[in-house]
């Protein structure tokens, strides 16, 4: 079993690159694919790169270059239910790119047109996993539900309240849809977790590098065991 792990920014992998047994590394499309062991397991990490194209293309590097069997992305996010709060953990069961927008011709905003799902589900398997993990994280509560993507830096509080209204969306963020919808036209597993920097719908705020240490914490310990027991 081969598993693929993105993170968008260097910060939210950086110390899985570390701790990697690097066997090879590969660049395509700008992108390092380092690929060796790590807690036992056949991983590919890396850096997309931010927003949904890029995370696309990750992906089906991924799927085509390295055959691998699950992908895990992880990173940051705006949160958008009320009761969540800087530090906490989104583990997505659904995502959705909010920013497609056909309802012109009909549509539900969000649903891309002629595909045969409105939503992209992550693995449930991956999910329990990621919250079983979860459960070793200090100070944090987690959460699991949808999370919403699109090719915008959200800060209007009333498009978090739509995006909370349109999608009952727990958390946005710029690259978790095109990477679920990837997966889901290659039918590959996959799950997406995202720690919450802030969160404009209850007013939370976290200074960025104190956040940026839990941040990474937090994704650093996920992973790793999950490697432990996939």
């Amino acid at each position: 079993m081969v598993i693929g792990i993105i993170g968008a920014m260097e910060e939210e992998i950086e110390v899985l690159i570390k701790e990697i047994k690097l066997e090879t590394k590969k660049i395509k499309a700008q992108m390092e694919f380092n690929c060796g062991i790590l807690c036992g397991k056949k991983v590919v990490i890396v850096k997309s790169g931010i927003g949904k194209v890029n995370a696309a293309i990750c992906t089906q590097i991924l799927i085509d270059d390295f055959g691998v069997d699950n992908i895990i992305n992880v990173g940051i996010a705006g949160g958008i239910g009320k009761n969540i709060f800087p530090g906490d953990v989104v583990i997505a069961d659904s995502l959705v790119q909010h920013d497609i927008d056909t309802s012109v011709f009909g549509d539900k905003i969000g649903q891309i047109p002629r595909l045969d799902t409105f939503d992209f589900k992550c693995d449930l398997n991956l999910v329990k996993k990621a919250k079983e993990c979860c459960k070793f994280l200090k100070n944090a509560n987690t959460y699991i539900g949808r999370i919403v993507t699109g090719d915008q830096f959200i800060a209007d509080i009333n498009k978090i309240k739509w995006l909370n209204d349109e999608f009952e969306a727990l958390a946005c963020e710029m690259e978790g849809g095109s990477i679920a919808q990837a997966c889901y036209l290659n039918n590959v597993p996959f799950v997406v977790i995202r720690s919450i920097s802030d969160n404009a719908n209850n007013g939370a705020r976290m200074d960025y590098d104190k956040f940026k240490y839990i941040a990474v914490e937090n994704s650093t310990n996920i992973i790793k065991n999950m490697l432990e027991i996939i």
